[in-house]
């Protein structure tokens, strides 16, 4: 499947999940035809997360469809080239991660979205935990960082935090000048 081909199967999910809940449908497990959830299981997504990214959206004008289509797109790769299109059968739970406060070289919130990037590669979030949350995007914003690109930059450096660390500084000076 390419981008394009993706992004045209993707676009009429969010706007439906973006009308339903518009329309005050908060029962993300209702929003879908089960074609259509197959399609999102083929891509390692949930109705959940779909759902989520909408409420968002509705509620404060973010994270967009484009925001939407890259973080999940690199789900999706992440899917079928690591996992092979096999789902995990876990889900983390958000107390796992590091507090909100926690910080590594002064960046507060790095360390806690850096497991959230891996967790969201895996396919292991919570219902209850969104990849893009309020608190992420203040963290994307803060530091001059696209959440895909993050996680595509998590997914490069899975099994070590420094390179990550170290693209995060970078970002923020790019920021600064």
């Amino acid at each position: 499947m390419t981008n394009q081909s993706f992004e045209n199967e993707l676009e009429p999910l969010w706007n439906k999940a973006v009308g339903l809940y518009k329309s005050g449908n908060r029962d993300a497990e209702s929003y879908f035809s089960n074609d259509e959830k197959l399609f999102l299981s083929s891509i390692g997504v949930t109705a959940r997360e779909v759902y989520d990214f909408a409420e968002d959206f509705t509620q404060s004008g973010e994270p967009d469809f484009k925001t939407f289509a890259l973080v999940h797109e690199v789900r999706r790769s992440y899917f079928d080239e690591v996992q092979k299109g096999k789902l995990s059968s876990q889900t983390v739970a958000p107390s796992t991660f590091p507090a909100k406060t926690d910080e590594v070289r002064g960046i507060v919130w790095l360390p806690r979205i850096i497991e959230k990037a891996k967790v969201k590669l895996h396919g292991e979030l919570d219902p209850d935990t969104m990849y893009g949350c309020g608190g992420d995007r203040r963290f994307f914003r803060d530091n001059n960082v696209d959440p895909a690109e993050f996680l595509r930059i998590v997914w490069k450096n899975e099994t070590n935090n420094e390179p990550i660390v170290s693209w995060v500084e970078g970002q923020r000076k790019t920021k600064s000048t």
